[in-house]
């Protein structure tokens, strides 16, 4: 495309694209996602009973079920109804053999953890593992 300038000529115009608002654009889009990823990913806030045996389980590979200290059930970071445990569980799963995690508050009622177990249960799956964190003894005064 060509303009004529006030004395007559003619001059072309520009046609490089100028990329320092996309490169401005696109470091805030990472700092924002560098900042929420972390936040997404820890799930549920479940204050865990502590026991001294503990195996380390990576809940990204894993199907893990919470129950918050009011009673909600969460499979992975999604809210779910207790009736449909099931269904999702056989959704999911790859089979029957397939290792469920039970993550509980610890003030959770026992009732409401064997519930949930009994819906695992009924769904056709048996390997159910308690998530528990380790204990840590309490320092004593020096």
């Amino acid at each position: 495309m060509a303009f004529t300038t006030q004395q007559g000529r003619t001059a072309t115009s520009l046609s490089e694209i100028n990329v320092t608002p996309l490169v401005d654009v696109m470091l805030v889009l990472l700092i924002i996602f560098m900042v929420t990823a972390p936040i997404l990913q820890t799930g549920i806030d479940v204050q865990l009973p502590e026991t001294r045996n503990v195996t380390e389980a990576n809940p990204a590979e894993r199907i893990v079920l919470s129950i918050s200290r009011e009673g909600s059930i969460y499979y992975g970071s999604e809210a779910i109804n207790f009736y449909t445990i099931g269904e999702r569980l056989k959704k999911d799963a790859k089979g029957p053999k397939e290792e469920i995690f039970l993550r509980a508050d610890k003030d959770v009622k026992w009732g409401s953890i064997v519930s949930v177990m009994d819906a695992i249960r009924g769904a056709g799956f048996d390997q159910i593992k308690l998530v528990t964190r380790p204990f840590v003894p309490p320092r004593r005064g020096r």
